[in-house]
Parts: structure tokens; sequence; C-alpha cells
């Protein structure tokens, strides 16, 4: 049986190694994390590695990793694997490195009435009680799950959600969500204009299309990076994101979503068969359609 503090830093280390690439975590790291002095770190350290949860790395870009039993012992998936995240969205924003391992649910007698337990990985110190957040969708059901925190365990990452709705993703296809009436820009004009045009048409961001090809997307968050820098000359071209993520027009909302969710991203170019542009598909148009809303 595990004390509080093992569970602790158990679930610090795999919250850590998570977004490390694979890479071993020292224990300067976790006692950062748990505000704890190093050396108790790595003496509980000998008692988790005796107990078959943390192997040690040895070497100057040594530390630790957790070991397979470790997930089993606090019941969570071991994500390395390629496991399909489950996304946590709090204001319509999804929370970084903060996914969903399990979700169990009490009786429903009314959907949407109901508590739920969401035994998370990553730090959940970020919700507050009262919090209003979206779980999902989860991978295999398309589950979507809205509600407010009322309970939080910071030992074992855990959220006690009142539920306001659970419904399942519509099978509907993006290019019945998308906008077909795409604002395009131009990539040799100003960060001005280019902040007019956005400004004007009340979204956040446009692809950058040259002979019918997107070569980039302007958001307002890249035309407000490049006013903080004192770039007001610079044009849209060499300011813009280059990261561009197409989705052909049959693709499945579930699937779209997934892509968003893999990639960082907050629109998708939807195309056709050829890669012409046909429209273009924003988060906040997909969790819409979830809720009803389109």
């Amino acid at each position: 049986m595990l004390t509080s503090v093992q569970k602790e830093i158990l679930q610090s280390l795999i919250n850590l190694y998570r977004k490390s690439d694979g890479k071993s975590i020292k224990g300067e790291e976790i006692a950062g994390i748990m505000n704890r002095n190093p050396g108790t770190i790595r003496n509980q350290m000998q008692s988790l590695r005796s107990l078959g949860l943390v192997k040690g790395v040895p070497g100057p870009r040594g530390g630790y990793k957790p070991t397979i039993e470790a997930y089993h012992t606090l019941n969570i998936s071991d994500t390395s694997k390629g496991t399909t995240l489950v996304p946590i969205y709090k204001d319509g924003k999804q929370m970084k490195d903060l996914t969903v391992a399990k979700i169990e649910f009490t009786s429903i007698p009314h959907p949407g009435e109901c508590e739920a337990t969401i035994k998370a990985i990553g730090n959940i110190k970020r919700l507050d009680l009262g919090d209003t957040i979206r779980v999902g969708p989860t991978p295999v059901n398309k589950l979507v799950v809205d509600g407010v925190v009322v309970g939080r365990d910071d030992m074992d990452n855990i959220l006690l959600l009142d539920t306001t709705a659970i419904r399942s993703i519509p099978k509907k296809k993006v290019t019945e969500v998308a906008t077909h009436q795409i604002i395009k820009l131009d990539k040799d004009i100003g960060i001005r204009e280019a902040s007019q045009v956005l400004t004007d048409n009340e979204i956040e961001g446009a692809p950058v299309v040259v002979d019918n090809t997107v070569i980039g997307i302007l958001t307002l968050s890249d035309i407000t990076k490049a006013i903080a820098e004192d770039n007001l000359k610079l044009k849209v071209a060499e300011i813009m994101s280059k990261k561009i993520i197409t989705v052909e027009n049959d693709m499945m909302i579930a699937d779209a979503i997934e892509i968003m969710n893999k990639n960082h991203v907050g629109r998708l170019i939807v195309v056709d068969e050829d890669g012409t542009p046909q429209g273009i598909v924003t988060r906040t148009d997909l969790l819409d359609k979830i809720a009803g809303l389109k």
C-alpha cells in the first residue's frame, strides 16, 4: 500500500514523463513540482524502485522513469504507447498537458443530471471548484461531457464533475459544418490591412492563398505577437504560420477534432479530392455542432 507522498511522487513522475518525450526525469524536477526537498524525493524513490514502480537511469542525463506497473497501480493508461488522449476544455480552450485517463458515472436517471468521476493525467490544480469544463470526445463512443467541478482530489488526480450535459458527437461530415465562403489573405499585404480584414469579418484567422493554394494561416495571435515585437512593417507572409493542416470534405467531425487535438491547432482547411480549398472549419464550429448550436 503506497503512502500519500509516494502516490503524489508517482503521479508527478508520470505527468512529467508524458511531457518529456521519453526522457528520464530528475528528482529535482519532481521536487520542484511538489515543493519538497530533493533529498526526500530520492529517499522515496528507493522504496518505489524496490516495489517495481520506478526504474533508475544512470548517467549525467539519467533520472527516473515509471514502469508499466506504475500506471496499473494508479489505474491509468500508459499514453506513451499511442493511446488516444481525451482532452479537457475550460472556457472553450483546450488545457495544455492535461488529459483524461478514465470517466466513471453515477446512475443516470436523467441524462445530464449525474456526477462523473474524472481520473486525470496532468496538473489538475489549475482547475478550481466551480469551473465549467468540457471533457471529450472519448475515443470509442465519441462521448462529450459538460459539467461543473464540484470536487478535486489532488492526491489521486481525480475531479468530481456535476454534469450538465452528456452527448455523443453527431455523425456529420466537416463539410456540413465548415464555412465555405473563405476569407482569403494576400501574402504581400501588411499587418494593419490583414488585421482590418479579420476585424471586419469578425474572424480570428484566415488562410493565406496563392494561385488557389493555401501557403499559410494568419491568426490574431500572430498579429498580436508581431505588434508586441514591434514588427508592424512586416508582410503577412513573414508572420503567418506555415503549419497547415488540411482535411478532405468527407471527413467525420469526430476525426477532425482528434486531428486538431493531436496537432494543437484551432482550425482546419477543408479541401476536395484535388486539394483545392473548399472551406474552413474551426474548433468553435465543431464544439457548437456538438452542443446543438449549429
